[in-house]
């Protein structure tokens, strides 16, 4: 590796991926961008630790750790963090890959702290061969995301596939997570990235996005990331509490935190009034929705668009959505190969 090379670690945080960790390994080996790929498995049931070491191509640049307690995606990456060193992290989830050339894209510039590109989504069946697939050559069209577009970019809609921002995989610089004491907050299961940008643009990082495409992403129904419990929606709104007490914030900014809170809370309530009417009864489900206007609101209206959603599947009104075999995160313009 020549000393113009950047020195990027890959942080692989894991948990029952014995089946997808060799190829996330393989396409992080392959690039010559990286220096560390740091694999953690978090307290896996399954094979996924001797799977990884496996996976070893001899070049010395793979460390395999093994957390005896499930602590969850943010231990997991703090680990990884600590025990290695390049001055750049890139995040790379275990049932995923990267394409070929990804980082020489992404370093093509150095005016940023974080740099990310476009994602392309795949779903399970589509990718018998994940090293085969590849994907079309899109214009960078760099941008620099603030912090209002960034919060407003992770609210999803009801009906539209999900493309919040908060899932760009980008690359990190050290330097900089280390001058704003900035780690992932333990205490989230769901949306830890969403809250470690927020703050990161918060603090005045320089958050790049380019439409070029150098992440695969594979769409599982059984994805980690598809299942969380209630209580990581509580977190996750109160989560954006806690990036409300700063006092750096523009009302613009401030506003857009308060839309996505309210929008997740939202959320949280209506799944708590399914929990409670699952394990205690209708009668207490209907007292937690009536304690208060902020809970009824939101119950009222999520119950009622299931019904009249589930109601026009059966008429044949609306079809059940569907998944396209392969999409983007990001729309993109198509240009010449590179």
């Amino acid at each position: 590796m020549s000393v113009t090379t950047p020195r990027v670690c890959v942080i692989i945080a894991a948990r029952n991926a014995a089946r997808t960790i060799p190829v996330a390994i393989a396409s992080a080996l392959r690039e010559a961008e990286v220096a560390e790929v740091v694999v953690v498995d978090d307290a896996s049931s399954d094979d996924t630790q001797h799977v990884a070491r496996a996976a070893d191509d001899g070049s010395g640049r793979l460390k395999v750790m093994r957390l005896d307690v499930n602590r969850g995606p943010s231990s997991a990456r703090n680990a990884a963090i600590k025990a290695s060193t390049s001055p750049f992290i890139s995040i790379l989830d275990a049932d995923d890959f990267f394409l070929e050339g990804r980082f020489h894209r992404l370093f093509a510039s150095a005016d940023w702290d974080f740099a990310a590109d476009n994602i392309m989504l795949i779903r399970d069946d589509a990718a018998a061969d994940p090293t085969k697939v590849a994907a079309p050559f899109f214009a960078p069209e760099p941008q620099f995301l603030d912090f209002e577009r960034f919060i407003e970019g992770n609210i999803s809609r009801r009906r539209v596939l999900r493309g919040e921002l908060g899932f760009l995989k980008p690359v990190i610089s050290r330097a900089f997570l280390e001058r704003h004491g900035l780690s992932y907050d333990e205490n989230l299961r769901l949306g830890e990235d969403y809250e470690l940008y927020a703050r990161a643009v918060a603090c005045g990082a320089r958050f790049k996005i380019i439409k070029s495409c150098g992440y695969g992403a594979i769409v599982r129904a059984d994805s980690l990331s598809g299942r969380h419990r209630t209580q990581d929606l509580k977190r996750l709104a109160d989560a954006d509490l806690a990036l409300l007490a700063l006092g750096n914030l523009p009302e613009g900014s401030r506003a857009a935190l308060r839309r996505h809170e309210r929008h997740v809370r939202d959320k949280y309530r209506l799944r708590n009034f399914l929990d409670v009417k699952a394990e205690r009864g209708l009668a207490s489900a209907a007292a937690y929705a009536f304690a208060s206007q902020s809970n009824l609101i939101p119950i009222v209206r999520g119950v009622a668009a299931d019904k009249l959603d589930a109601l026009f599947r059966r008429a044949g009104i609306a079809a059940k959505q569907q998944v396209p075999p392969m999409r983007f995160l990001m729309s993109a313009t198509s240009a010449a190969k590179e």
